[in-house]
């Protein structure tokens, strides 16, 4: 991946974080981390990225309310 796509996810990444971290003020900050994370990883084959991020904050939305 070009590097300037990698950081343009890093940062759609720490917005998602942002995010998420408003609507879900209960959740820790660790816990928040662990679902971007664990829903990022799953897209780590993924030859397009450009959706990669919009898929992130679905997944550790859902994981978040108890849905996953």
């Amino acid at each position: 991946m070009p590097e300037d796509r990698s950081i343009d996810e890093d940062r759609a990444v720490a917005e998602i974080a942002e995010r998420l971290q408003e609507r879900f003020p209960d959740k820790p900050a660790a816990e928040i981390v662990a679902a971007i994370d664990e829903a990022r990883a799953s897209f780590d084959g993924a030859k397009v990225r450009d959706f990669v991020p919009v898929l992130i904050e679905k997944e550790a939305k859902a994981h978040l309310k108890g849905k996953r």
